[in-house]
This record gives C-alpha cells, structure tokens and sequence, in this order.
C-alpha cells in the first residue's frame, strides 16, 4: 500500500490514485511546464508516498502520455457534445469554437498533447484518432469526398493555429467571446460561407 506524505498537496486519502496524480500533474502542468514535472512532484502534491506513483506509471513520460491521453479524450468528448445544427457549416464552426475553448481552458495540457514527447504513444493516439473521426464524421456531411481529407486537414490545422497563436497572445488579450467570434469568422471564411451565420446573423463580436 502507499502511504500518505506530509505534504500539503491535494490532500489524497481515498479512491482512484490513478486519477488523483493525474489532476496533480495537470496543476502542476499548467503551473510550472512539462520541464518541471516530475513523479515525485506529483506525489508530493497529491499527498501520497513518493512511490505511489510507481505503482501506475512507470517513469514522466508514461504519465505525460497519460496526460495526453486524458486531454485527446476530454476533446473528443466537448467535440461530440456539439448540438447538430441546421445547418451543417454551424456545426462545423461550433466544434472550431470548441477545440479552441478546450485549448484556452486546459493551456498546459493542450501544450503537451501536441508535443513530440507523447505523439508515439499508442494510448495518446487512438485518443487523438478518436478525436479526429468525430470531426471527419462531421464533415462527411459538409463536403464532397473528394474535398473530405483536405477539408478535416485544413480545419484541424487552422483550428491548432488559432489556439496557439492565442495561447500565445499574439493576437492580442481577447475575451473568450471575442476568441470565439474571431474562430467563427476565420473558419466560416474557410468554408467559404459568407461573413453571416446560417440564421442571417452577424458573427458575435
């Protein structure tokens, strides 16, 4: 069995360990980087035995691909949590939104889950993959075949672009409703559909 440390961590006592040391390592990702991050930290701020992670995680890289894996599920599960619309263009637009939102909610963990460090794992990338199919499932209805792949290419690379150039600040400090209003216009631009919503509206702004 682990034991509990002394440390003032998040104060573990009971339940999923595996889970535990993962909102652990989440705080301390945001907080102080990938660079930083180490099993012992975890376990310290966790308010376990320095061991106890061991006992799930066999070095940092097995728990930053955890982490990564968590953050591809967590994606997927916003991406697919989309209402579908009336117009299959809002759909698409609203999942933009929503991969942004998650990059600007979780930045550390959005970091690593595109960093070379994870991208071999099996587990980080059947998430990823999973992730990907529900926006392929979503443009299946948009697009031609033949426009299918570069379409989902494109959409996913704009989508990673804008987060992280807003991670960044290099498109200024927005509010949350004026990043999503720029997703909007930039991947409503992509589509080619027009500057107004499929109700006849503007884009918010």
């Amino acid at each position: 069995m682990w034991t509990l440390s002394t440390s003032t961590g998040s104060g573990y006592h009971h339940g999923d360990l595996r889970a535990a040391l993962l909102d652990s390592a989440l705080a301390l990702l945001d907080t102080e980087g990938p660079g930083e991050l180490s099993l012992r930290a975890v376990a310290r701020h966790a308010g376990v035995s320095p061991n106890a992670p061991y006992r799930h995680y066999r070095d940092k890289e097995a728990l930053l691909a955890a982490l990564a894996t968590r953050g591809f599920t967590e994606l997927g599960e916003r991406l697919a949590g989309v209402a579908p619309g009336e117009h299959p263009d809002a759909e698409v637009i609203a999942m933009a939104c929503a991969a942004v939102d998650y990059a600007l909610d979780h930045p550390g963990v959005y970091r690593l889950m595109f960093g070379q460090a994870c991208s071999s794992h099996p587990d980080t990338i059947a998430a990823s993959d999973a992730a990907i199919a529900i926006v392929a499932e979503r443009i299946a209805v948009v697009a031609e075949p033949e426009r299918r792949k570069p379409l989902r290419v494109g959409l996913w690379a704009l989508v990673h672009g804008l987060s992280t150039l807003l991670l960044d600040e290099q498109l200024g400090t927005p509010t949350r409703a004026e990043a999503d209003a720029l997703v909007e216009t930039v991947v409503r631009t992509m589509l080619g559909a027009g500057p107004e919503r499929p109700d006849g509206g503007s884009p918010a702004g």
